[in-house]
């Protein structure tokens, strides 16, 4: 006996919306990056957002990453970074917020995979960004 295609949609309708929301959507690092990080770093993640000027510390280049650790973008130091839960050793105190315990206690509750979820797709955008060298 054949379902009638109403009902079937319906059912399929129920499911998706009873599922948690932070596992059927997915934030692309860029607009993760415009929400959280371009007040500072900029939208081009050169240090020259609006706020840069009032820390004490002008945020770093982001698109110099890379450059800076022998042409090979460290992943999983940068993850740490921006997590901020476990500092990277040798890079002394920062005045980032610590988007780990950030995202895990906003209004949105995020679980742990979430928050790895958003950090990663950070990451991977920060990547993106990574200055090319031209020929010499």
């Amino acid at each position: 006996m054949r379902m009638p295609l109403g009902v079937g949609l319906a059912a399929v309708l129920c499911w998706a919306a009873s599922a948690p929301a932070e596992e059927t959507t997915h934030e692309s690092g860029s607009s993760i990056f415009r929400t959280y990080c371009a007040s500072c770093h900029g939208v081009s993640a050169k240090g020259d957002g609006p706020l840069a000027a009032s820390l004490r510390f002008r945020p770093p280049d982001l698109t110099l990453i890379a450059e800076r650790n022998g042409g090979k973008f460290p992943s999983a130091e940068v993850f740490r970074a921006i997590d901020g839960r476990k500092p990277v050793k040798g890079h002394g105190g920062t005045e980032m917020p610590v988007w780990g315990d950030a995202f895990k206690s906003s209004r949105d509750g995020f679980s742990e995979e979430a928050v790895k979820q958003k950090i990663e797709s950070l990451v991977e955008h920060l990547e993106s960004l990574q200055a090319k060298k031209g020929p010499k």
